[in-house]
């Protein structure tokens, strides 16, 4: 059963900007494995806005609801390409109250547009 489902957009020039601007921003938004490559550099900015998206999808399909840490979700991808959603703390927490069990999740950029959907399914 589909709990709630949740799509969000970042314009990728206007959020690397934020980051320019507020250099900690991306600390408070992303965990450690979320800002590098597993070489050790630092992901593009369309990744990172990609990302961004998906946590915003995410509170969206948990219905938007105050309180969710955005360090309490880490969007990984698996050696096969499939983008993964990993939560803990309050998102972990507002999930299993809705009775979450699993996570469906697109991430897309292009055209200086960077886009996620999410799916929540109990």
């Amino acid at each position: 059963m589909i709990i709630g489902v949740g799509i969000d957009v970042a314009e990728i020039e206007r959020f690397g900007a934020a980051l320019e601007r507020t250099p900690q921003l991306a600390d408070r938004l992303f965990v450690s494995g979320e800002l590098t490559l597993p070489s050790g550099e630092r992901r593009g900015t369309a990744s990172l806005a990609a990302r961004f998206a998906a946590k915003e999808a995410l509170a969206k399909a948990l219905g938007a609801p105050g309180g969710l840490l955005w360090s309490d979700v880490e969007v990984w991808v698996e050696e096969s390409g499939q983008p993964r959603l990993r939560v803990t703390g309050t998102v972990a927490a507002r999930a299993a109250e809705l009775g979450v069990r699993s996570w469906h999740v697109s991430l897309s950029h292009d055209a200086g547009v960077a886009s996620a959907v999410v799916i929540a399914e109990g």
